[in-house]
């Protein structure tokens, strides 16, 4: 399969046409090669407009929606990213060639993701394993934060570690819908808009708890 052909195809047919428009995010998705961050038996999809299961219950977000979303946030170039729930590190590279640095959370995969990150190079992006609900509270606060996923709840912690001015990037679901909020905080207030629709899984642990009728 012809990678690169695949990474045009998917920039040109499924990223621009959605508005996304910034020459850091349109470059990124050219060069980085997503394969790297899918198993193997998966790389013939990595470019599709769809969720990749990257392990059981765990996707890359679509290249679309990534794309968007990074963009809603405005990111600079001197700017501090944690993204969560980040699976194998795809979003945190594209996120690094926007940002001065990176953190990239997951419970499960951060090893995963470090290796892809190294092996294509991305030098300003690091892991860590913990639960996506805690957020990375170490080394915030964070001027720009991504979920790679959705989530029914958003949670005060990852709130509480944006500094002054900055952004949150979540896709919030409603049963079967989805809409992208961009979260930002003033200096005692945090107020959001919404974006764009999408509905990527909801990333496990961020689901509402069960309701009881009587």
């Amino acid at each position: 399969m012809d990678f690169a052909r695949a990474r045009d195809f998917m920039v040109e047919s499924q990223v621009r046409p959605s508005d996304v428009t910034d020459p850091r995010i349109l470059h990124a998705m050219r060069t980085l090669p997503r394969e790297r961050f899918v198993p193997a038996a998966k790389r013939t999809i990595a470019y599709g407009d769809l969720e990749v299961e990257v392990a059981d219950g765990r996707t890359l977000m679509r290249p679309r929606d990534l794309a968007k979303l990074i963009m809603e946030l405005a990111p600079k170039s001197g700017d501090r990213a944690l993204e969560i729930a980040g699976a194998t590190g795809y979003g945190a590279a594209v996120l690094a060639a926007c940002c001065k640095d990176v953190v990239t959370l997951d419970p499960d995969l951060s090893f995963a993701a470090q290796a892809a990150l190294e092996s294509v190079g991305v030098a300003n992006a690091k892991t860590v394993s913990t639960a996506a609900i805690d957020g990375w509270a170490d080394e915030a606060p964070y001027d720009v934060i991504l979920l790679n996923g959705s989530a029914e709840i958003v949670p005060d912690a990852w709130l509480k570690q944006l500094a002054p001015g900055g952004r949150l990037g979540v896709i919030v679901r409603q049963g079967a819908a989805g809409s992208a909020r961009i979260y930002t905080r003033s200096a005692d207030t945090t107020a959001y808009r919404s974006a764009f629709d999408a509905a990527p899984p909801v990333v496990p642990g961020l689901s509402k708890p069960p309701s009881f009728a009587f």
